[in-house]
């Protein structure tokens, strides 16, 4: 492990334990808002973190933190091949990404993770901008993983 990685993972640990602490008896956008209020405030690198609601033609914004964001977005760019595909995505530089959705002129580089229901379905996209290229690695897709799952689909930890 390189000293980024471990300084990363030191980060997530600290989070997983304090939404932990936060989510108990929540409503899934309860839930929501607290997994933004403590990713938001812990790590240095996000630039905007929220979620979007999978609807029917659209992806509609959910809880964030951040600058204001789109309210709906279609399923193009990076949230929408998520939701897509039920993969996560990284893209280091989202200006070479094809249909990038550009909510903040801002963001340079981000990360999307579907949520997926009880049902297997995806419910929801969790997605993270930053202001820098390549912010983003599989060390952050591990961990937002791991958040998520312990979170939404295996509930009170």
């Amino acid at each position: 492990m390189d000293t980024k990685e471990v300084f990363k993972s030191e980060l997530y640990k600290q989070c997983l334990k304090e939404v932990n602490a936060k989510v108990g008896d929540k409503t899934l956008t309860e839930r929501m808002d607290a997994v933004c209020s403590v990713l938001k405030a812990r790590i240095p690198y996000y630039f905007w973190v929220g979620f979007y609601f999978a609807r029917d033609e659209y992806l509609e914004s959910g809880p964030s933190r951040g600058p204001p964001a789109c309210s709906q977005i279609p399923y193009t760019g990076v949230c929408g091949k998520a939701a897509r595909t039920g993969k996560p995505i990284i893209v280091p530089d989202v200006d070479k990404f094809p249909g990038h959705v550009a909510c903040d002129p801002r963001s340079r580089s981000e990360i999307a993770l579907p949520v997926f229901g009880g049902d297997g379905k995806v419910v929801a996209v969790f997605d993270v901008d930053s202001d820098g290229f390549g912010s983003f690695d599989e060390t952050d897709r591990n961990w937002l993983q791991k958040i998520l799952k312990q979170v939404f689909t295996e509930g009170k930890p």
